[in-house]
């Protein structure tokens, strides 16, 4: 039976920003496919992802978010059983093992990992959060955090193995440790560095070497240097909505995914920009408040992972297509095409409704 009750505590302005983001979205995909034959359907796809999003969002947040603490150890074995399974017959697409054919679709096991990771860290740091003052505790949950990052480097993934550090780094800064624990996390991130650049893939090397001198490569550069000219065309205003050049010639490619934000920039300008960054911006906030007003340590830690997460998104994406980050393949949340990419993030927002519209205290039903 419905808990009518609950509804007074949903976050309607939270549910309106997130579903303008997604209508953008839609409207960006548009632009940026209808004159690709081959995707001029996209639009409909994402609006399929976004119908599914809500529906999938509804109905986790009206599932008690409490009870996932039961299922917080096996979310972290069926994570780090997805990444075995990439290796032993993942697809491998452009020199990378990252993806699990379901039924004839490729499905990627690390946009789902992330809310796992972020379900069983939100447990583990919970459930022992007095203990976190020894430093014992906060070892085990370093390790724990290290065997799904080794595996997802491995394939290799060094955009979304940072995401996973992140997201990690984040819960265990916030959960209440300890001010030299900081300091002997920051020592340890730092002495592995030089063990970690000389692990580094082709492409990964490739990558920081574009970043730092673009001329050295022009071929491979192209895109950054598009989604830059991109940006700079877009003046205050804009060129229009569907009538960036650079765009609609198809100068700039992967235009619908990753560089989606150059498109924005270009067709809807400085303004058009600033106004969907704020809107991005207002939902990480919504996010934190959110975490604020948590009843339990549990339902803090679950949303502020999904602030981080989105926050950390938005800031590569935007960053990769400045050329201030090197290029990750990071989407942008709520607007860059791909339904694994779209419904995690609806599904994520419904585990940060679910949280807010249980924050007064009350016995489990």
């Amino acid at each position: 039976m419905l808990d009518r009750s609950l509804l007074r505590n949903f976050d309607y302005l939270l549910m309106v920003a997130v579903l303008l983001l997604c209508a953008i979205g839609i409207g960006m995909v548009y632009s940026a496919t209808i004159s690709t034959v081959d995707l001029s359907d996209y639009w409909e796809r994402q609006l399929f992802f976004m119908l599914v999003g809500l529906v999938v969002m509804l109905i986790v947040a009206f599932f008690d978010y409490r009870h996932l603490e039961l299922l917080a150890q096996p979310a972290y074995l069926g994570l780090l059983g997805s990444l075995l399974a990439v290796f032993a017959f993942g697809a491998v697409q452009g020199g990378s093992q990252r993806w699990i054919s379901v039924a004839g679709t490729l499905v990627q096991p690390t946009e789902a990992g992330k809310f796992l990771l972020i379900i069983f860290f939100a447990w583990y740091l919970s459930r022992f959060q007095e203990q976190l003052q020894r430093f014992g505790y906060l070892l085990v949950a370093l390790v724990l955090l290290a065997f799904p990052l080794a595996f997802v480097y491995l394939q290799p993934d060094l955009g979304m193995t940072i995401t996973f550090a992140f997201i990690g780094g984040i819960l265990i800064l916030v959960s209440g440790i300890r001010l030299w624990h900081v300091g002997i996390l920051i020592g340890t991130g730092l002495s592995a560095l030089p063990f970690l650049a000389g692990t580094l893939q082709g492409y990964m090397v490739e990558r920081l070497e574009i970043f730092l001198d673009p001329s050295s490569n022009p071929d491979a550069s192209f895109n950054v240097s598009q989604a830059l000219i991109s940006i700079g065309n877009g003046g205050l205003l804009g060129q229009g909505w569907g009538h960036g050049s650079q765009n609609q010639l198809h100068f700039l490619r992967v235009r619908h995914t990753d560089f989606i934000f150059s498109v924005i920039s270009e067709e809807l300008g400085f303004v058009g920009t600033v106004l969907i960054l704020l809107l991005l911006f207002f939902v990480v906030w919504r996010l934190v408040r959110i975490a604020d007003k948590a009843q339990d340590q549990f339902g803090r830690l679950i949303t502020m992972g999904v602030a981080a997460l989105i926050f950390f998104q938005t800031f590569i994406n935007v960053g990769m297509n400045l050329s201030i980050v090197p290029v990750t393949g990071m989407t942008l949340p709520f607007i860059s095409y791909g339904g694994s990419s779209l419904i995690s993030m609806m599904l994520a927002i419904g585990l940060a409704q679910s949280v807010v519209m249980r924050h007064r205290k009350m016995d489990f039903q």
